[in-house]
């Protein structure tokens, strides 16, 4: 992988895909001192920046490759940038997605490639769904369209910091970019190493999937035991073996790289922060570059920061978890065991007794048992202010009930969040 590979894909991809918006934001540049640019590629026809990739694989497939068909597996993004290059160029797809991808990008995929595309839903994590691709281009003998771990993939991808460059005209301090597999970093990083190999980078990961981290500590990619899903553009099991090679420094004058992790919880504030400031529909995996700024990496004051906005395709059915996710995160949300008494006003006692004058109940979940003194409830509660916590910790422990807190790691909390 070289700059030269990208620039290629670049003349490639003219007038196959758009050219995205390249937009200051005011929130965050006042946030942090700085000057905060987003690159929108979530106002792709796909809503995300795989389109690239796929378009520029398939691009360079010669007829007879074209004729056997393509195959690709996909959290949702890359099988959507998938479908509409099955579609404009004619080539039979078949698709792969797990359980878990969301609905709106499921039905995306199969109105984007129409009669050209075959969505099958197999496991529950991308790393199935790639197992069941691999397996079907063995079988029928179509090209895997990978959705990161193929050099042509990667080029196209990188075609994105490629455009905001132009567009900006000069070259940023720093480039913050998502991370899942590692396709887009490679071809960020092989570009740049070509062209402004000073230029910064910071690769975020989502903390409960962080394959690329994992890699670099062992010296190669490696499986993570466990993945949390919920950032499903970025929940890979493990890094792909091309982009690992580009980032852990095979391409000479590699750019600093820093790599750092985002706790689901801060990612949901951020999407939340990015529609209700910005208007902004991020999914999750398009909000972990700025989600990082602040948290898990500071921009030096005055520096020049592109952030690559990767996606937006977020179910709205979804924003009821994000939101309860980030309460949670925040330490404005909290969940209790409460035993009351069964007898008239016990409830209001509670309310008087223990509730602060800015505390709410979100949740009240009571059992009554007629031959029992006492009848349990599941109380959800939405502080004020989050430094609230000790006091009302105070109030429940000198409170006549019997009153427990869920934890977070308690296995009823996953029949809450």
């Amino acid at each position: 992988m070289t700059a030269a590979d990208v620039d290629d894909a670049a003349a490639r991809l003219v007038g196959v895909v758009e050219t995205t918006p390249l937009h200051r934001n005011q929130r965050l540049s006042a946030a942090y001192g700085c000057e905060v640019l987003l690159k929108r590629e979530d106002l792709q026809q796909v809503r995300s920046y795989k389109v690239r990739g796929a378009h520029n694989l398939i691009l360079q497939l010669d007829d007879e490759a074209r004729s056997r068909g393509v195959v690709c597996a996909s959290a949702g993004n890359h099988a959507q940038g998938f479908a509409v290059a099955c579609a404009s160029l004619g080539v039979d797809g078949t698709v792969f997605v797990p359980a878990t991808t969301p609905r709106q990008k499921r039905e995306r995929i199969a109105v984007l490639g129409g009669d050209r595309v075959v969505v099958r839903i197999v496991g529950d994590t991308y790393d199935d769904a790639s197992e069941a691709a691999v397996r079907h281009a063995a079988d029928t003998g179509a090209t895997l369209v990978h959705a990161f771990d193929d050099p042509r993939t990667v080029a196209g991808q990188g075609t994105v910091v490629a455009e905001a460059f132009a567009q900006l005209g000069r070259a940023p301090d720093v480039v913050v970019v998502p991370v899942g597999g590692g396709g887009l970093l490679a071809g960020v990083v092989a570009w740049l190493a070509g062209h402004h190999p000073q230029v910064e980078v910071v690769a975020v990961e989502p903390g409960g999937a962080a394959s690329l981290a994992a890699a670099l500590a062992a010296g190669g990619p490696v499986d993570l035991p466990e993945v949390d899903t919920f950032v499903d553009g970025a929940a890979v099991r493990r890094a792909g073996r091309t982009p690992y090679d580009v980032i852990a420094g095979a391409v000479p004058g590699s750019p600093p790289l820093t790599v750092v992790s985002v706790p689901e919880g801060r990612v949901c504030q951020e999407m939340l922060a990015l529609y209700q400031s910005d208007g902004i529909i991020a999914e999750p995996a398009g909000a972990l570059p700025t989600a990082a700024l602040g948290h898990a990496w500071t921009p030096e004051p005055g520096a020049e920061v592109l952030c690559i906005l990767s996606g937006g395709n977020n179910d709205v059915s979804r924003y009821a978890d994000v939101l309860e996710r980030a309460l949670l995160w925040e330490g404005r949300k909290h969940y209790f065991l409460v035993e009351f008494p069964q007898e008239p006003g016990a409830l209001r006692r509670f309310l008087d007794d223990v509730l602060g004058p800015d505390d709410d109940i979100t949740l009240f979940e009571y059992v009554k048992r007629s031959n029992r003194e006492v009848g349990p409830a599941l109380v959800g509660i939405e502080l004020g202010d989050p430094a609230d916590l000790p006091a009302l910790l105070a109030r429940m422990e000198a409170a006549p009930p019997k009153i427990e807190r869920v934890p977070p790691d308690s296995p009823l909390f996953t029949f809450l969040v």
